[in-house]
Formats: structure tokens, C-alpha cells, sequence
């Protein structure tokens, strides 16, 4: 089991810090102030009926793309000035949606000793975490996840999967079997848009020897959110992300025109990210 004493400071959980009643946070959650969130809209109201495109994936299934021309043309775009759609109608259950959320949430909210035993370290990021890096004193994230590897099949290890709540295992193994068919419906339609072979982009990545990983973040109540972000601005190194966003907690913003565009998700939509691999991919 890893240990906590892994990491060069103590890990003091996020959800704790929220839960303890305390009014001001801790320095190390206080980011510089070009890099703090603005929590005012009227600042820039321009953006506010500003989103990401919304696609219709009716007709793409594994058998084959019946995608019409008009929406093929719609992805194409959004990766082109975006970088980011959310898909509708993809084929993963909403129900089921919502049960994979509600678990995680049911995680989060276990006693402490039992998610402890899940504890991460700086060696693989497995479990259940805190923070990012091995620098002593960086300033942290105001949110705590859990991270483990889905494929390849050799990094895939159940005793790193949370075993609470009920079912947790099963649920998290066909969400990530749903997400792996549906990112691979994607991966041929973005390649089909490019003008390549409706394999090229997933052959890129190694086949049916793909690499998949899943991260849960964890967002509890900050007392002065406008010093702090839950998860600070990068961009995903991978090929192809796709995130379920819980609409409890809304503010997920991605960079268009040097402008921060809260995104608005559709009910029961995937977000999709178009990676920084394939990005480099196509240039």
C-alpha cells in the first residue's frame, strides 16, 4: 500500500479543510492574482450566452458511422476553433450516467479511514489523492480525486479501485468499458473529418493497445473561492478526454479568443477534448 509519508508534506485532505468550519484557507491554497478565478460575470457579459458546441451523435454507433454530412461538418468545426464540444444522444445510458456520479459521490462521502486505505502516492497517482507533484511548498488545488488506469490490461488493478460503496467496482469497470466504445466511435469520426482511414487516428495510438485512465475530482465548499481554483488552467496531454460533469457544481471554463468561457453542459452530455497528442498529431 502506499504510503502517505510518500509525498514531501503532509497530505491534508481538501474535503477536511472544507468541513472543519474554517473561514480563511491556508496559504498554500491562495493563488497568485493573475491566476484567480473571476467570479463576477458583469465583468464581461459578452460571454455569458457563449458555450461550446452541442452535437448530435444519432446514427454513430460501433457497427458504423450514419452520421449526416451536416453534423460531421459540426465536429470538424468545433475542433478546428475549440478544441471542445459536448456530444447528446451517444449511446451511454443516462441512468446510467447519473449511477456512476452518485457513487462517486457516495465515495467522497465515506468516513475518512475508509478512503484513506486508498491513499495515493507521487510514484503512480493510483487512488485516492490531493495533490499533483512532488515540489515542497507549491500552491495546491482547492479539490481532492481518485485516479487509477483502466487499460492497458497490464496496469489494470482492481485492489487501487475504491471496494465501497456497494457495487463501486462493477460500476466504475462498465463505465470505462461504455467510455473506451464511445471514444473509439469518436476517434473514427475524427478521423474520417481529417480525410483520413476511419482507423488512422485510433491505430495511432496504438490499436486495440490503447492506453485509458479515469479521474474523479472532488470539489468541497471554499470559504473565499475568489483566491482559490479547484483544479488550475491546463491543457490534457492525452489524445482524447471525456468528461461527465456533475451540475451540481458548475464552472468549468475553457480559453477561446484569450477569453475564459464557462461552460454550460447539456443534461446528460459528454464533454470532449480534443488532447494535446492530437493536436501535434495534425499539425
Amino acid at each position: 500500500m502506499n504510503k502517505l509519508h510518500d509525498w514531501p508534506e503532509p497530505v491534508i485532505r481538501v474535503q477536511s479543510l472544507s468541513e472543519s468550519g474554517l473561514k480563511s484557507i491556508p496559504e498554500r491554497y491562495i493563488k497568485p492574482a493573475t491566476d484567480r478565478p473571476s467570479l463576477n460575470v458583469e465583468e464581461d457579459p459578452s460571454n455569458m450566452d457563449v458555450n461550446i458546441p452541442i452535437i448530435d451523435l444519432t446514427g454513430l454507433s460501433e457497427d458504423g458511422n450514419n452520421l449526416p454530412q451536416s453534423t460531421m461538418d459540426q465536429i470538424s468545426l468545433a475542433c478546428r476553433e475549440w478544441g471542445f464540444f459536448q456530444v447528446v444522444n451517444h449511446g451511454v445510458c443516462p441512468g446510467f450516467m447519473d449511477q456512476v456520479r452518485e457513487t462517486w459521490r457516495s465515495f467522497f462521502h465515506l468516513p475518512m479511514e475508509m478512503k484513506q486505505a486508498y491513499a495515493n502516492s507521487p510514484k503512480t497517482y493510483e487512488g485516492y489523492g490531493s495533490r499533483l507533484g512532488i515540489e515542497k511548498g507549491a500552491i495546491l488545488d482547492w479539490s481532492d480525486y481518485y485516479y487509477l488506469h483502466y487499460l492497458p490490461l497490464t496496469l489494470k488493478d482492481y485492489n487501487k479501485w475504491p471496494a465501497p460503496p456497494d457495487s463501486c467496482r462493477e460500476v466504475i469497470d462498465e463505465y470505462g468499458k461504455e467510455l473506451v466504445k464511445l471514444g473509439g466511435r469518436i476517434m473514427k469520426v475524427l478521423s474520417i473529418s481529417l480525410g483520413l482511414k476511419e482507423d488512422r487516428l485510433q491505430n495511432a495510438f496504438g490499436g486495440d493497445n490503447f492506453g485509458a485512465c479515469l479521474r474523479v475530482n472532488f470539489y468541497p465548499k471554499c470559504p473565499q473561492p475568489e483566491l482559490a481554483l479547484g483544479l488550475s488552467s491546463h491543457s490534457d496531454p492525452g489524445g482524447l478526454t471525456l468528461l461527465l460533469t456533475d451540475h451540481q457544481v458548475p464552472g468549468l471554463q475553457v480559453r477561446k479568443d484569450d477569453k475564459w468561457i464557462t461552460v454550460k453542459p447539456a443534461p446528460h452530455a459528454f464533454i470532449v477534448n480534443i488532447g494535446d497528442q492530437i493536436q501535434v498529431l495534425n499539425r
